[in-house]
């Protein structure tokens, strides 16, 4: 997503360079980041970064003191927070911490668990004892629930779960025990830089306006769907869920075309934050989204030149409005 590179023509190259001088003479803020468009200070590996030979600089993560100079040690885009000066590199990994909210992808079904790819280092593992039942029932799982693994989740389903904790071999623990987690279907799974995402109280949002669920996982994987009621077909047992399937096919019972359209207009919008670098939250997710139909920009030019500026003019805007209210 990180190379979206629209064809800007002379007035919108001016009014972007504009809105980035802008943006960049503003004060930072934690919750915009503008890495792949904006003018701050990349270095690659071995780089000086100036300091003005100000006194008692801590260096930080990305860092080194070689001869009386600060040099990097990643490439990435240099961060100061007063004193502290540190490298923050574009392609961090996501770095899992007990209760985050992940959304991941089965790669593997082994005996009585999934393993599951969620953009870290190994792949992280669901057991089956860590989730509840499709009858709903709390009970030790026998031989016959191991059989029927594959009826659950398959191979590629997507699914969200909570970090539940590391164990003694290094391998991540998930945990899906509540009726918010399970089965993602009807929807878009969007990958994006990790570091784009905060953690928050709250990563679950209903979009009633659009009849949208948007899932923003801690590891970068955001899910964008057909909203489904907590706790849906939750105790229905595999059989029933079949024929429930079924029915559906023969009914002709899909996602509304309205929907699907709500669907892709917000993907588009997460694709344009992430490129931009924008922090992603679901207060940014939905303007975006709202600018588009404001400015009667169909669904497939969302990613063209005329949104990229807009967006970064508001950004703009925005903050020029909180350094205003903080004054």
């Amino acid at each position: 997503m990180r190379d979206l590179q629209p064809s800007l023509n002379q007035t919108q190259r001016v009014r972007l360079q504009s809105a980035l001088r802008q943006l960049h003479s503003l004060p930072s803020s934690s919750s915009s980041l503008l890495y792949s468009v904006a003018v701050a200070v990349a270095v690659a590996v071995a780089d000086p970064i100036h300091v003005n030979h100000e006194d008692n600089i801590l260096k930080g993560h990305g860092t080194l003191d070689c001869d009386g100079e600060v040099v990097a040690t990643l490439c990435g885009v240099v961060e100061r927070v007063n004193k502290l000066v540190y490298v923050h590199a574009l392609q961090a990994r996501y770095k899992p911490e007990v209760g985050d909210i992940i959304v991941g992808r089965v790669i593997e079904i082994a005996p009585k668990r999934w393993r599951l790819e969620i953009n870290f280092s190994q792949v992280a593992v669901l057991m089956l004892s860590s989730m509840n039942l499709p009858d709903g029932i709390q009970r030790r799982r026998t031989a016959v629930d191991e059989l029927n693994m594959r009826s659950i989740f398959e191979e590629n389903d997507v699914i969200c779960a909570e970090v539940r904790g590391f164990q003694h071999d290094g391998s991540l623990h998930l945990q899906a025990r509540s009726q918010k987690y399970g089965k993602l279907e009807r929807g878009q799974l969007l990958t994006v830089p990790a570091y784009l995402v905060k953690r928050r109280k709250k990563h679950f949002h209903h979009l009633e306006q659009y009849g949208v669920d948007l899932i923003i996982g801690c590891n970068g994987f955001i899910w964008v769907g057909e909203h489904v009621e907590a706790g849906e077909n939750v105790g229905m047992l595999v059989e029933d869920q079949k024929k429930t399937s079924i029915a559906e096919e023969e009914s002709g019972s899909f996602t509304p075309l309205e929907t699907r359209k709500h669907i892709c207009r917000i993907a588009n919008a997460v694709r344009l934050l992430s490129a931009l670098g924008f922090t992603l939250t679901v207060e940014a997710i939905v303007d975006t989204a709202e600018a588009s139909l404001a400015s009667n920009i169909e669904i497939n030019d969302m990613l063209g030149a005329k949104l990229f500026v807009q967006t970064v003019e508001r950004e703009v805007q925005r903050r020029a409005s909180m350094v205003r209210k903080k004054g």
